[in-house]
């Protein structure tokens, strides 16, 4: 039986490839950070809990002593590092700590996994917020694209990849980036755009709300479903080599667009109930994002399995069902 270690279980991303790797025969571990509410903690692992309580560890990428005590109870044959200061408009709230939770962090881990283990192989999530504005002249972003993030999340995401491509060439160590475009779910936090429209929106269906404030409408972001993007991680440590690989759709949509959906399936007019707000912007917007995940496609096969259309229909359900 497999060993995984998962940073950040318990995030949208930790909790969908928790399941997928049990359902894989592996046995999972994975930290958490304490928590003041305790019992909310869990939820996202609630399909699994059972089988994993026994090995949640508590520990911190600030913390090295306590990584390498969850690397010595876990004793992994592979790490997925999902742990990070991760939602972009808090960072330039947060910079300090987003640049060491997210970046100074996953030097943390390279540094205790080489020193307790370095033939563990590793998955560091890694973004499409590291391009920035920067955009191949066919309007794609690739492993080749030049990288200039516009907020402190994507600079330090940068100092993750390129700590890792380091590790990688100066310690022989199997560690590939996925570089993964936005992927979303019923388990995304409700303060990132997709659920927050989604939920607004079914609130204002059934009576319980009458607006909906958002920031830039005309940003464009290539949206898949974290199902299909935590099965890539998977694949991408399968493979004979290190490498990095974008994860993408190819497929972009507003913010504008998202709305106009989720509200035409509600049967609502979002020109109605939705309104903007500056202190949902950005200091510097990051524009547009498509990616051309042309590499890991070609490598391990990997074929998401939901359109923008169903993974938004699944969010819409997932609240409907909540309230109803």
């Amino acid at each position: 039986m497999r060993r995984a270690l998962i940073t950040g279980i318990n995030g949208q991303d930790g909790s969908y490839l928790a399941e997928f790797l049990i359902n894989k025969g592996y046995e999972v571990y994975g930290t958490i950070k304490r928590n003041s509410v305790s019992e909310n903690q869990t939820s996202r692992l609630d399909r699994v809990y059972e089988k994993i309580k026994g090995n949640l560890i508590y520990a911190d990428l600030l913390d090295v002593p306590s990584l390498l005590h969850a690397l010595k109870t876990s004793n992994p044959d592979e790490v997925y590092n999902l742990a990070a200061q991760s939602h972009v408009r808090i960072s330039f709230d947060q910079p300090v700590y987003t640049a060491q939770a997210t970046g100074i962090g996953t030097l943390n881990l390279l540094e205790a996994v080489r020193v307790f283990n370095k033939d563990i192989k590793i998955y560091q999530a890694s973004s499409s917020e590291m391009f920035g504005n920067s955009i191949d002249d066919d309007g794609y972003q690739r492993e080749t694209t030049p990288m200039n993030p516009v907020s402190p999340y994507g600079c330090a995401k940068v100092f993750s990849y390129n700590i890792c491509r380091n590790y990688r060439n100066s310690y022989g160590m199997f560690i590939s980036n996925g570089i993964l475009f936005n992927h979303e779910s019923p388990r995304r936090g409700i303060n990132f755009v997709t659920n927050k429209v989604v939920k607004a929106a079914v609130e204002i269906k059934l009576g319980m709300a009458e607006k909906l404030s958002l920031g830039n409408l005309n940003a464009t972001r290539d949206w898949g479903h974290a199902k299909d993007y935590v099965k890539a991680m998977w694949m991408i440590l399968q493979e004979g080599e290190p490498d990095d690989y974008v994860c993408s759709t190819g497929i972009s949509h507003s913010v504008l667009e998202l709305v106009e959906y989720v509200f035409g399936q509600l049967d609502l007019d979002w020109k109605d109930y939705v309104t903007q707000d500056q202190k949902f912007m950005r200091p510097e917007e990051l524009d547009d994002l498509k990616g051309d995940s042309f590499k890991l496609r070609h490598k391990t096969g990997w074929v998401p399995e939901y359109s923008f259309e169903t993974m938004l229909d699944e969010m819409i359900q997932y609240w409907m069902d909540k309230y109803c």
